[in-house]
């Protein structure tokens, strides 16, 4: 009877045991909640978040979205960049020595001058030099052997084995930079083995280079001939062994583009990644097999000369980038706005960059737990991407003094400015009542109607009641800091929406849109011949879930005003690509991110041959005005000067008089970054910006130990819990002790 006696107290011990062991667990985490390894913010790395997964492509031929950039960015380095402070923007000479103006040749090869006309212009010659010295990263890909030749470029089959990063290789090398990369990577846009979203438009203008997309694809499908297309493995393509007119390297450091005729915008494109070095080995190392299966490739281990060198990618995990020991260090720029000077921007000039030695990107697949780490310190920048962060946290801090109060001890500060990009309402006007048709009466009457509607859409207030989403209302299509632009002067009234009281734009009333509606032929939102209701569809381009149903009311009690009637037709981003691409629409929401700082790329979503459902462009309004067009062909070719911005000045005051959208608002630019992260000004366009930035170590290790001290009373408490439970445990086995067969309790 005694070991019976005995099997249950082992039973409570182990409970017991099991019970403590679960209280640790739940208990200690309260003592120190950081998600990092011990003496981390001691360490000079940045820490940030990338939103829920790793970038698609980090191959600087394929990479075009914002989430790519804040890797892309600092390991490559093209031609140009942007002067990190100077707005409006201004281009600086990275890889290339200088910023270059083009020359030009007539039909007949003869030089003409500078201000020829864009119509005599057949070639345009970009004569870039390229920096001596510049080395690319280590890796193995530019590994040698003692008899000089590439040691992993022919690995036998099975020599790759399980590596799966470039630093699992043994050996590694680097070289120097020479112009002939440049060609390499301008010929690589015409490939047929990754997406190459630019090759469309660099094929209209680089000389040769559309045919030489034939070429590629030919030689490419002899290359495969006879393999498994399902087969990751692809044997090297190599550009160098077909010449393209358009891009050559006259000298070791000379780089010659030929462009067909005159387009000035071009000199943007050079400060994208799309023209970043690829070096040939590059190429020939991920080629071989295996490598795919074992995710090698520039999409996840890119090779560049930037300031900075992926050494971690974990698919949808990290990625962790270190400075690349072979960047030269490009000084930190010495001049900018009188502001900059001011808040102590310009205190490193000279100073060589970069000066933070390691970033380390977390993935984050919800928005709680991301900005959790942001307010406790964890992340030094929530996200390098996206330049809107901010405003969340100025809204939460205007929107309660209790939050102000702790935001303010912290030192968090979200300074926000104008950026470069837009969010509209557009009108089709192929559609008969928008548009009105053939006739120059129903026409007029359509442009009234439109008029009247973009009266009142009150931006203004929608920035008032979705403060989360703000931005400064706009009077017409270009951003303030962009050239061209006159949001912001007098000048830049939008007369047709606004008027002038007391030296404010101040939004017109809404019996003036009532008296527009009248002319247009609907009068109180009803057709002046059959009394029928006004009503329009609204295009939205995702589904109405709970958060976006707010903002999708808005937009229809603003038509209710003029009682016109507005159906939603929210729909997925697919489906509403395609209803627009078929003119199925009416109104629709979108908005515009800026690819350069130059009028065209916002103008040009007005241009007739750009109409999306004629032509597939980006003209969602299939907005039709041949005077606009012919404007537009003008100021494209046009340098920036007077003329230009009289075209730019013609342009606008035509679309606000045709009105084919309401011209929405600019988001401001405000990033989530805390106060010990120094140089930071936030800009859509400047996606290299952590080559600038600096960390006060100190500032950041004081602020996390302030704002995450350890919990201890749960330890007392757990302590008790444990000397209770041994006291009761202690008393239940000497009862036992005691107890006989028959149930009875022996006298102690």
């Amino acid at each position: 009877m005694r070991t019976g006696a005995r099997e249950p107290a082992r039973v409570l011990v182990r409970r017991l045991a099991l019970g403590l062991s679960l209280a640790v667990t739940l208990v200690l985490p309260a003592c120190g909640n950081s998600p990092w390894e011990s003496g981390a913010a001691g360490e000079n790395t940045l820490y940030t978040a990338m939103q829920e997964n790793t970038p698609r492509h980090l191959d600087p031929t394929a990479s075009y979205w914002s989430n790519d950039t804040p890797v892309t960015y600092q390991v490559y380095e093209p031609l140009y960049g942007y002067h990190y402070f100077k707005r409006p923007y201004e281009l600086v000479p990275k890889s290339a020595a200088k910023v270059v103006t083009p020359r030009y040749v007539s039909a007949s090869g003869q030089p003409l001058p500078d201000d020829a006309p864009g119509e005599l212009i057949a070639e345009s010659i970009y004569d870039i030099p390229i920096r001596p010295g510049i080395l690319y990263q280590p890796h193995p890909a530019f590994a040698r052997n003692e008899q000089g030749q590439y040691r992993y470029h022919a690995m036998k089959p099975g020599e790759l084995g399980e590596r799966r990063s470039p630093w699992a290789f043994e050996h590694v090398g680097t070289r120097e930079l020479v112009a002939e990369d440049f060609v390499y990577a301008i010929k690589r846009h015409a490939t047929t083995r990754i997406t190459a979203p630019v090759f469309g438009i660099f094929s209209e203008y680089v000389l040769g280079l559309k045919e030489y997309g034939e070429r590629i694809k030919a030689e490419d499908t002899k290359l495969r001939a006879g393999l498994d297309p399902s087969s990751p493995d692809r044997p090297f393509l190599d550009f160098r062994r077909w010449e393209l007119a358009g891009a050559t390297a006259p000298e070791k450091h000379l780089l010659r583009i030929r462009l067909k005729g005159k387009y000035p915008q071009w000199k943007y494109w050079m400060q994208m990644t799309f023209f970043s070095p690829v070096p040939w080995e590059a190429d020939a190392f991920y080629a071989q097999p295996g490598m795919a299966a074992n995710s090698l490739s520039m999409d996840n281990w890119p090779i560049g000369t930037g300031p900075y060198m992926v050494t971690v990618w974990e698919k949808d995990r990290r990625i962790e980038m270190r400075r690349n020991p072979n960047y030269r260090g490009v000084p930190f720029p010495c001049e900018g706005p009188e502001e900059d000077r001011q808040l102590g921007r310009l205190a490193d000039c000279g100073q060589k960059t970069p000066f933070i030695d390691r970033i380390v990107a977390t993935v984050e697949r919800e928005a709680t737990p991301q900005k959790n780490k942001f307010r406790d310190g964890y992340y030094d920048v929530e996200l390098l991407e996206r330049t809107d962060t901010g405003v969340h946290y100025r809204v939460e801090a205007q929107d309660s003094e209790e939050v102000r109060r702790v935001y303010e001890a912290r030192g968090m500060d979200f300074p926000q400015y104008s950026d470069v990009g837009s969010y509209f309402i557009g009108f089709n006007l192929l559609d008969p009542v928008l548009g009105g048709g053939t006739d120059a009466v129903s026409r007029e009457r359509a442009r009234k109607l439109r008029q009247a509607l973009t009266i009142a859409i009150d931006w203004e207030e929608y920035s008032q009641v979705f403060p989360k989403k703000a931005g400064a209302a706009a009077m017409g299509p270009l951003p303030e800091g962009l050239p061209g632009s006159r949001e912001g002067t007098p000048q830049g009234l939008n007369p047709v929406t606004h008027r002038m009281v007391d030296g404010k734009p101040v939004r017109r009333g809404i019996d003036e849109a009532r008296q527009l509606m009248a002319q247009a032929g609907y009068p109180e939102g009803r057709d002046a011949v059959s009394g029928k209701p006004l009503v329009l569809n609204y295009d939205f381009y995702a589904p109405p879930t709970p958060e976006r149903k707010p903002e999708i009311d808005w937009v229809v009690r603003q038509f209710s005003k003029l009682n016109v009637q507005l159906e939603v037709r929210a729909t997925d981003n697919n489906q509403f690509q395609d209803k627009v691409r078929k003119g199925k629409h009416q109104v629709f929401w979108s908005g515009w991110q800026a690819d350069y700082p130059d009028a065209e790329n916002f103008l040009f979503l007005f241009y007739g041959p750009n109409a999306k459902s004629v032509s597939d462009g980006e003209n969602t309004s299939n907005y039709q005005n041949a005077e606009f067009d012919r404007l537009f062909k003008e100021m494209k070719l046009l340098d920036d000067g007077p003329r230009k911005q009289a075209v730019i000045d013609q342009l606008i005051e035509i679309l606000r008089h045709d009105a084919p959208q309401s011209f929405g608002f600019f988001p401001y630019a405000s990033v989530a970054a805390h106060g010990w992260v120094g140089n930071m000004k936030p800009a859509t366009l400047i996606r290299d910006s952590v080559r600038y930035l600096k960390l006060d170590i100190p500032q950041r290790q004081a602020a996390l130990a302030a704002w995450n001290r350890p919990v201890w009373w749960p330890l007392p408490a757990l302590l008790g819990v444990v000397l209770l439970a041994g006291w009761g445990i202690r008393r239940a086995l000497l009862r036992r002790e005691r107890t006989t067969g028959r149930g009875e309790v022996l006298p102690s």
